[in-house]
């Protein structure tokens, strides 16, 4: 079987945006357009494709990004019907609201490039800027889209200068609409010098015309800053530009691409989604701008036998080399594994072999996903994004690969969750159903955590946020049938050292027959941040909140017990010794200790270390740790002082605020215990009209005064 699509004719992008700047609008107009729907569905009449869940369709919002593939032929081909001006697109569209930003984060994973949908009217809000430190940090090229333009008090030059001025000053106009608000009639294309204007059902008709009189100095002037722009970015052109030559439209677009994939200019567009205008020429930016698979730069990995640094390029020749990097319930197929390919191709029926866990699975069939539809496929290239049926122990960001020339990718890294509720079956019935639905979401959502607490034997869950585990639960209820009550939402306090202490465990138990002997000395104090490129010590192991360092000489300590030291101490770590909260950044050093030929065991080691891990973090300064959050508040100016206060009363810092539109921005840092139920309040104290988002921004220590009564009511 033959490739359907060359890799230059291949494009993986993302939809981002903050929640209701318009982004699934945008992503159905991009199906209608490019052919996968018939009818347009609307977010408002609850009709989306993407958004095919009961929950994203009764409140509008997004909830799990969405993978479907796509062919567009650009506009600016004469003839449309030729296969081989088509492209592939496989889009990702991603949620908006912050208690899902594991989806954006793991998208961008595995994205080679992403559109970016600003409200016209808000400009960069506080989750755009999130979406765009994330796409940042995973390199991915942009090209930004100011949707909404038809709205009242739209304006498309104070959303550009919210992107300059908030997210890079590297954005640059491509496009200037013609009129705003209801008085939006198309755009203009700086390069080209031609205005479009979108006519027929559904806006289908793109119609090119010259730019009015009324508009052309406008565009003059700003075309002239785009070519300044893009003529730094190659010295040949350069030259000739400073010479006075006039560089083609095509020479243009050749190295405005590059500057794009470079991440060094950020093409911003305009149009109304909703209207159905601008769409198709940010579907054409896609093309002429965002990388092919051959544009990125070879993929990075370990080879798990030598742990040396090792690459893939993407080839159809090379070994197969994929990630997993989400997994949905299907409830025709089952479990789905949707995966990206950065090399080698795999066929439906072959074994692959996982390189995480040191597995091998059996692949059954491969589907590719048009949103809600699915199509079989027999063989996925490099490149690609598909997703797997059967894969029994696949999880998010493990390796699939060649298993003679095996390769780990680097992992998905995914913030911790910072909110958490008890949570019990209402029947019989619904306990056995609840452990599997419950293993089922936590495997397709790495930020929702299952655990038990270890005192009461009540089964704790933990998430992003308070919508995050309501629709948690309540997709128990629909999907898996499973009844529950939930307690108040808690915070996920953390515990810690400020000092450094030495203690000493002794397990000894001497009864009729054989007995147990355990001893350990170890060294505790905080843990330093790693700095990147420092290498860490070979005895030594090392997560992001703990380290184990080995320092036993001569064997006084035999090798095969320490395994259970470093056990006992994380479990002790677990349980906590202000408020019974998991420890956290804790390094631990065993420097010491004895044993006997006959009486030593695991299980008196494991006992021995958590009694000295006790007695060492006792002596250590214990304090506890609280969650922090970034909150932006968006109110009328009026309502500015009640606002204020009321972040002062939350023991909250306030750190600025700026002009957004006619209204006031606030942004604060509160300690996230004192954010429950802060929506209800804000509602009344502002007549309904002020709105907020918040987001986890570190762990701090608490007050003695607050911490003395958290610690009095663990009590």
């Amino acid at each position: 079987m033959e490739r359907d699509y060359p890799l230059e004719r291949v494009r993986n992008f993302g939809i981002i945006a903050h929640i209701d700047a318009g982004k699934t609008t945008t992503s159905e107009r991009v199906l209608f357009y490019t052919g996968m729907t018939h009818k347009i569905g609307e977010v408002h009449e609850g009709e989306t494709v993407t958004d095919w869940m009961e929950q994203e369709r009764e409140r509008g919002i997004t909830i799990t990004a969405a993978a479907i593939t796509c062919f567009w032929t650009p506009t600016y081909e004469a003839n449309k019907t030729d296969k081989s001006k088509k492209y592939r697109f496989n889009i990702i569209d991603t949620p908006g609201h912050i208690d899902f930003t594991v989806e954006v984060k793991r998208s961008l994973r595995v994205l080679d490039g992403a559109v970016v949908v600003f409200d016209g009217v808000a400009g960069v809000e506080p989750q755009s800027e999130t979406n765009w430190r994330y796409a940042d940090e995973a390199q991915v090229p942009r090209i930004c889209f100011i949707n909404k333009l038809d709205r009242t008090g739209a304006s498309f030059e104070k959303s550009y200068a919210s992107i300059l001025d908030r997210l890079s000053k590297y954005a640059v106009r491509l496009q200037i609409p013609i009129g705003a608000e209801d008085k939006l009639e198309g755009v203009i294309d700086l390069l080209t010098r031609k205005a479009y204007k979108f006519e027929g059902n559904m806006g289908q008709e793109v119609i090119p015309y010259d730019v009015p009189e009324s508009h052309k100095a406008e565009m003059e002037k700003y075309r002239a800053e785009l070519v300044e722009k893009i003529v730094e970015h190659d010295d040949k052109m350069m030259n000739e530009y400073l010479e006075g030559k006039e560089a083609s439209v095509e020479d243009l677009k050749k190295i405005l691409r590059k500057a794009v994939i470079a991440n060094k200019i950020f093409p911003v567009m305009t149009g109304s989604a909703l209207k159905n205008k601008g769409v198709q020429l940010v579907l054409d930016a896609v093309v002429d701008y965002l990388p092919s698979p051959l544009d990125i730069a070879a993929v990075k990995g370990t080879d798990p036998k030598t742990g040396l640094q090792i690459e893939r390029h993407p080839s159809d020749s090379e070994p197969f080399a994929a990630l997993a990097f989400k997994l949905q319930a299907d409830p025709f197929v089952g479990q789905l594994t949707f995966f990206r390919v950065y090399s080698g191709t795999v066929e439906a029926g072959s074994y692959i072999y996982n390189a995480t866990t040191g597995s091998k699975e059996r692949l059954g069939r491969i589907v590719r996903l048009q949103a809600d539809k699915r199509e079989e496929v027999k063989k996925v290239f490099a490149g690609e994004i598909a997703a797997a049926v059967g894969l029994k122990d696949t999880r998010t960001s493990h390796t699939l690969c060649d298993e003679n020339k095996p390769i780990v990718l680097e992992q998905i890294k995914f913030p911790e969750p910072v909110i958490s509720m008890r949570i019990e079956p209402k029947t019989k019935a619904d306990q056995e159903r609840m452990g599997m639905a419950m293993k089922k979401l936590a495997d397709e959502d790495p930020t929702f955590k299952v655990s038990t607490d270890q005192e009461t034997a009540e089964t704790l869950i933990a998430g992003m946020g308070e919508l995050h585990l309501e629709i948690i639960v309540d997709r128990m209820k629909r999907e898996f049938n499973v009844e529950a009550n939930v307690g108040k939402p808690q915070v996920a306090y953390r515990e810690t050292i400020q000092g450094t202490a030495e203690a000493e465990g002794k397990y000894i138990k001497q009864t009729g027959g054989r007995g147990q002997y355990g001893h350990v000395r170890i060294r505790m104090k905080p843990l330093e941040p790693v700095v990147e490129g420092k290498k860490i010590a070979k005895n030594t192991t090392r997560e992001d909140h703990f380290e184990f360092i080995n320092s036993i000489k001569g064997g006084v300590v035999p090798q095969e017990f320490i395994p259970a030291v470093e056990k006992g101490v994380r479990e002790a770590m677990e349980r906590g010794i202000v408020a019974g909260f998991k420890m956290v950044d804790i390094s631990i050093e065993l420097y010491d200790g004895s044993y006997h030929d006959v009486d030593s065991s695991e299980i008196a080691f494991k006992i021995a270390a958590s009694m000295a891990f006790q007695d060492a973090a006792k002596a250590s300064r214990p304090v506890l740790l609280e969650p922090i959050m970034k909150v932006e508040i968006v109110t009328p100016e009026k309502f500015m002082g009640d606002v204020n206060g009321s972040i002062n009363g939350k023991r909250g810092l306030i750190e600025g605020m700026e002009e957004r539109g006619l209204a006031r921005a606030i942004k604060a840092k509160v300690p996230l215990s004192e954010m429950f139920g802060y929506t209800t309040q804000l509602r009344s104290m502002t007549e309904g009209r002020a709105s907020f988002t918040m987001e986890f921004d570190h762990y701090e220590v608490v007050p003695p005064n607050v911490a003395k009564d958290i610690i009095e009511s663990r009590k």
